[in-house]
């Protein structure tokens, strides 16, 4: 063997080792690699319009929720907003029926004194980005409208009174689960309400809600949906009906990767 070949054959197995380990690290990075500082809403002036990628969930003219049995929503449209409406077991939540994996979720939103102004968006029927008329409260919780309620309290109080309009843009990025169905990396949420910052990549695992539309009040229409999403991590975003009449209107999802899709009842 010649020492030029030598060195030659010491450079490419050198090469092919760099080229190995780079493809490790790849397969091993986390798949939210991508930082989520830079996730800045415009929050200043309502309605905010829908990027041009943005799915429109509902507008006032538009209207892709469902009920919780799959059936036209029943909650009664005003002003070009939706207003949550009670049945007996403060379970009647409505659900999108464009699903995604991750996405960034717009919600504008009006509390009414009324029954505190309760309510919530559950982010694939699992984790509830808190509403509440909580504008004069000091101390923050896990209550406060901000929260990822029942995994973190909101940074600051960003609440406005009842009776305004107010906005929620959230970047949800889903848990990862393996084919048993297991999380294998934590989901994460960056959320910002009314301008300000109230969740920074807060980290959650396994729903911890009893309530959840999964768990209390669902459907064989559910039934079937959380049975999809636990294999694929895809679902939709409910809006939450809690014996308050809140408001909801110009509300969107931008998908951040191909898996949105809508999905339909037989």
């Amino acid at each position: 063997m010649t020492l030029e070949f030598s060195r030659k054959l010491s450079l490419f197995v050198s090469w092919m080792y760099c080229c190995f380990f780079a493809v490790v690290a790849l397969i091993s990075q986390p798949s939210f690699a991508q930082d989520d500082s830079a996730f800045v809403p415009s929050q200043e002036s309502l309605p905010v319009a829908p990027p041009s990628d943005a799915i429109v969930l509902y507008d006032g003219k538009t209207n892709r929720f469902l009920s919780m049995s799959g059936t036209k929503v029943d909650w009664p449209e005003k002003e070009g907003s939706l207003v949550s409406t009670r049945n007996g077991d403060r379970a009647n939540h409505i659900v999108s029926q464009w699903h995604f994996r991750d996405a960034d979720i717009h919600v504008e939103f009006m509390v009414n004194p009324k029954a505190s102004g309760n309510s919530g968006i559950y982010i694939h029927g699992n984790y509830e980005m808190q509403i509440l008329d909580s504008e004069k409260e000091s101390q923050l919780s896990e209550h406060t409208e901000g929260a990822l309620y029942g995994f973190s309290k909101p940074l600051v109080n960003a609440a406005l009174p009842a009776g305004q309009w107010q906005v929620y843009d959230i970047r949800y990025r889903a848990p990862r689960r393996n084919n048993e169905g297991e999380i294998t990396e934590p989901g994460r949420i960056t959320a910002w309400l009314n301008g300000k910052l109230v969740q920074k990549e807060t980290e959650f695992g396994e729903p911890r809600s009893v309530y959840h539309p999964f768990r209390y009040g669902t459907t064989s229409y559910l039934e079937k949906i959380a049975k999809i999403q636990k294999q694929t991590q895809v679902g939709p975003v409910f809006l939450q009906d809690h014996d308050s009449p809140a408001r909801f209107r110009n509300v969107w999802i931008r998908p951040l990767d191909n898996m949105a899709k809508e999905y339909i009842p037989e």
